[in-house]
């Protein structure tokens, strides 16, 4: 009997530390922006060196990218921005006009 109960406490305690890993692995791939950031910091090289013409739009996974230049207090910026549509996280770099 006591080997049984054992047992089963055992394979509690594995299944609990099994979930508890799925979750933590699940949520660092969810929160995983490197691909998005580094594609935006290719775009500010390409702008850089006028290899991007404006305004620019484009989709990469899960991530809708553009590329836009406004007017924001009498400065032109260039607004370099990534949003992720499966969990509305939002990554977004600035640059002065050149």
């Amino acid at each position: 009997m006591e080997t049984l109960v054992a047992t089963v406490l055992i394979v509690v305690v594995f299944m609990m530390a099994s979930m508890t890993l799925n979750a933590l692995f699940a949520t660092t791939v969810q929160s995983n922006d490197d691909l998005a950031r580094q594609e935006l910091l290719f775009l500010q090289y390409r702008y850089g060196h006028g290899k991007l013409s404006l305004p620019y739009y484009d989709e990469l996974d899960a991530w809708d990218i553009k590329v836009e230049e406004r007017v924001w207090q009498g400065t032109e910026q260039v607004i370099f921005s990534a949003v992720n549509t499966s969990n509305d996280r939002e990554l977004t770099f600035y640059a002065g006009h050149e």
